[in-house]
Formats: C-alpha cells, sequence, structure tokens
C-alpha cells in the first residue's frame, strides 16, 4: 500500500509532466482519481450516476484547462475535489439537478445500514444546516481534513471545525436511542 505522501509525489510528478504538454501523464491523473470524483458528486447528487458523470467529465476538463493555476499548495485530489463541487453548486444554480434535493445540501446520503436506521440518519441530516452538511460530506464520507474540506468548501478553518462538531453533535444527539438500543457508537 503507498502511503499518502507518496501518492502526492506521484500526483506532483503526473502534473508536471502534463504541464509539459504530456497528454498520457493527465490520462493518468484521471485514472487515478476519477473514481473518488464520481464518488463525492453521486453522494452530493444522491446517486444519479448519469448526471455524476457528466459533473465529473465537466471537473477533468476544467482541470485540464486549469492545470497551471494548480500551486501545490493542497493535494492534487482536494484540488479536484474543489472543482467538482464548484461544477456541482454551478450546475445547481443553472437548473434542478435530476436526483439532486431542490436545495443541494439538503440532505446526505447514508451509509448502507439496516432500512430503520437508514431513515433515521436520513431525518436526522436534515436537521443540521447547509455548513454542517457539506462539511460532513467531505470529512467523513470522502475522508478530508478540516484543512482540506475548508479550501474544497472554500470556508474559513475555524467555520469547518464549528460546522463539523456542531454537526456531529446533532447527529449524535437525534441517534442516540440507536447507541443505546444497539451497543455500538455509530457518529464517529
Amino acid at each position: 500500500m503507498i502511503d499518502s505522501a507518496a501518492e502526492a509525489r506521484i500526483d506532483q510528478a503526473l502534473v508536471a509532466r502534463s504541464l509539459l504538454g504530456d497528454r498520457r501523464a493527465f490520462e493518468q491523473l484521471l485514472r487515478r482519481h476519477q473514481g473518488t470524483v464520481r464518488a463525492q458528486l453521486r453522494r452530493l447528487l444522491h446517486g444519479d450516476h448519469a448526471t455524476a458523470d457528466d459533473l465529473a467529465q465537466e471537473t477533468f476538463l476544467l482541470a485540464w484547462r486549469k492545470l497551471e493555476q494548480f500551486r501545490g499548495d493542497a493535494r492534487f485530489s482536494t484540488w479536484l475535489y474543489r472543482i467538482a463541487y464548484a461544477c456541482f453548486l454551478q450546475a445547481c444554480r443553472r437548473k434542478p439537478l435530476p436526483g439532486a434535493p431542490e436545495d443541494p445540501l439538503e440532505q446526505l446520503p447514508a451509509p448502507p445500514q439496516a432500512p430503520e436506521l437508514q431513515w433515521d440518519i436520513e431525518r436526522a441530516m436534515r436537521r443540521l444546516s447547509d455548513g454542517e452538511q457539506a462539511v460532513l460530506l467531505h470529512c467523513v464520507q470522502l475522508g478530508l481534513s478540516h484543512e482540506e474540506a475548508a479550501y474544497v468548501l472554500a470556508m474559513p478553518l475555524g467555520t469547518v471545525k464549528t460546522h463539523a462538531n456542531r454537526g456531529k453533535a446533532k447527529l449524535k444527539a437525534c441517534l442516540s436511542a440507536w447507541n443505546t438500543a444497539g451497543g455500538k457508537e455509530i457518529t464517529r
């Protein structure tokens, strides 16, 4: 298994080669990250694979056009998540997307669980603010650090940390019956 520092070095090398005109290097970047970008968009679109794939393609076209703007301050994948999130928000502003809620951050999909738990998680997620939902998607479901989520969402770091803490506390309170009933801790 390759560690994240090695992954970042590989991405940096591929970006450098891409900037020199090596299209194969960019194709490698695309192959390395298309799955996670699509997963992010599918979660935001509540499983609408076709629209997520269209937005993923738009994301990679933008990344190709703006590759010289990648400074390396964040991981390449984080930079792509930010572009994908911006494409998602822009698409929602243009017209309601199939599969997307009227408010794009109305709720996040629940992990596969018992149907009753899924329903309770969805109801609990609807009680969170848009910011709390967006932060939990990126930090918990996509595994980004608070710093990376702040970059992707264009929010101050303190705001991300506040949304994460408040969102988790609200979910824990809403789902406390599951903690005692099953004897398992279900929030991170």
